[in-house]
């Protein structure tokens, strides 16, 4: 992936540069620039919005002590993508079973935005419901998998990384990447059945 693009202000690669002179502003953009889709995967990630809030302060806190280690071979979003999903998986592992997920603590139900709010304000209460629905059995399907598994294909296809970014921030080969996306999409489509022939 590459830098982020300048077109309302500085790059990554010179955000670090500014952040590692000392720079506590140029820090605090980067935070500002990242943290929503940080916090949305980890929340994915670890199924519970404390835990998420938890994952991702830690994970900025990792960028920050490690800005001097960050040599820029890849792009900066990756690198620090890798820090979230690694914390993410430690802190599943560590937690030696799956959270069962809870009303409020919905894995695919990331912050929305001031236009997608506004879109399910004029919804259906129907239509709402069924979403919600809808939303907490994609979950729950999701919360089975394992976290390996799991953040390959959150990786993939809800976040829209492609199969070489994803192998470098799980540090994998692709070709293991592929098998896991293709064996969770399989996990997902047996849990998900009655919901795709709605």
């Amino acid at each position: 992936m590459a830098d982020h693009p300048a077109s309302s202000g500085p790059t990554d690669l010179e955000l670090v540069a500014a952040s590692r002179s000392g720079g506590a502003e140029a820090f605090r953009t980067l935070v500002e620039r990242y943290q929503d889709r940080i916090f949305n995967t980890v929340f994915r990630l670890a199924g519970n919005e404390e835990d998420a809030r938890d994952i991702a302060q830690e994970t900025f806190l990792r960028v920050f002590e490690n800005l001097a280690r960050f040599r820029g071979d890849s792009a900066f979003y990756t690198w620090i993508f890798r820090i979230a999903v690694n914390q993410a998986l430690t802190h599943r592992r560590q937690t030696a079973r799956l959270r069962t997920v809870q009303a409020g603590d919905d894995p695919l139900e990331a912050p929305l935005s001031g236009t997608q709010a506004a879109r399910l304000q004029t919804a259906a209460p129907e239509e709402e419901m069924q979403r919600r629905e809808t939303e907490a059995q994609i979950a729950d399907a999701l919360a089975y998998l394992d976290a390996d598994h799991r953040a390959a294909v959150v990786l993939r296809d809800i976040e829209g990384l492609d199969y070489r970014e994803i192998a470098a921030v799980l540090d994998v080969p692709p070709g293991t990447v592929k098998s896991r996306i293709h064996r969770a999409r399989l996990l997902l489509r047996q849990r998900l059945k009655d919901v795709l022939v709605q």
